[in-house]
């Protein structure tokens, strides 16, 4: 009994410890900080996945959406060609979608066919510059 104790003793003495240099922060300076470290923490996920995706990894996200292989491969082929990759092929397919008031499957099928590439530019164009 006196183990459990000590050790919820420890753990409020512990927690009082760490959060001495938060203690000052208001509600609103705890809530911007919690945002910042999350976004620090985040940051590294999101820039590896936009690093290292590769051709495979796109075919199979389209392949998930309901895109056969060969149009999925054109469609990849497609966002290779317009330095989109970076930003995923199936992310492409449904901003491109969005804007146009088509389906995903109507939209995939016509930038596999090469249509509708310029409105995928124009939509990512500020993070391709």
């Amino acid at each position: 009994m006196t183990d459990r104790r000590d050790k919820d003793m420890s753990a409020d003495a512990t927690f009082e410890e760490r959060r001495r240099h938060l203690r000052h922060l208001s509600d609103e300076e705890l809530y911007t900080r919690f945002w910042e470290l999350t976004e620090k923490l985040v940051e590294p996920l999101l820039q590896a996945g936009r690093e290292y995706t590769t051709p495979a990894i796109e075919r199979s996200v389209l392949l998930r959406m309901g895109f056969s292989s060969l149009e999925a491969q054109a469609i990849v082929r497609g966002v290779i060609d317009h330095g989109l990759m970076g930003r995923g092929a199936g992310h492409v397919v449904w901003k491109v979608s969005e804007e146009l008031g088509l389906s995903i499957r109507e939209t995939g099928l016509s930038l596999a066919e090469g249509r509708h590439w310029d409105v995928a530019a124009r939509l990512f164009d500020e993070v391709v510059s």
